[in-house]
């Protein structure tokens, strides 16, 4: 068991090595790029890693705090899913409707990664293995798809 000190830090020192790792990396369009905290330029749309002792997900989500407005965006997404799919080269999971941890409505679409712990050090390759390609396919479905939503913005 680790104590929330050890989890805080754990948690700080895999964000900060996966973003070393992922710095040299340039974006779709070739320019510098914050990997881990994505700018996607539309509000309440965003690019999420998460993990924790049970498992991994990267993903896209909607937080739109207007139903239907989140939905018209899921909407459009699902418009460009195979595009989505065709780059990342697998099928993602959508969720049109959904709570994140603190109960807030969200849509997202994501992959998954379990079992995997975050808290265990030698998982890191693993978790960084998982990441770092989705990432970087997010970001080049990214550069393209995010015209689609150029009359939601």
């Amino acid at each position: 068991m680790y104590s929330k000190t050890e989890i805080t830090q754990l948690r700080q020192a895999f964000w900060t090595t996966f973003g070393q790792y992922m710095q040299p990396v340039p974006s779709a369009d070739g320019g510098p790029i914050n990997w881990i905290n994505y700018k996607t330029g539309l509000k309440h749309v965003y690019f999420r890693l998460q993990a924790d002792n049970r498992h991994a997900t990267i993903g896209i989500e909607l937080t739109h705090p207007d139903a239907g407005l989140r939905e018209l965006f899921f909407e459009q997404f699902r418009e460009v899913r195979s595009m989505l799919e065709e780059i990342t080269g697998e099928t993602w999971i959508w969720e049109a409707d959904t709570l994140d941890a603190n109960g807030q409505p969200l849509s997202r679409i994501y992959q998954e990664l379990r079992p995997v712990n975050l808290f265990e050090r030698e998982q890191w390759p693993q978790l960084i293995s998982f990441f770092k390609p989705r990432l970087i396919a997010l970001d080049e479905f990214w550069s393209t798809g995010q015209y689609a939503f150029d009359e939601l913005r």
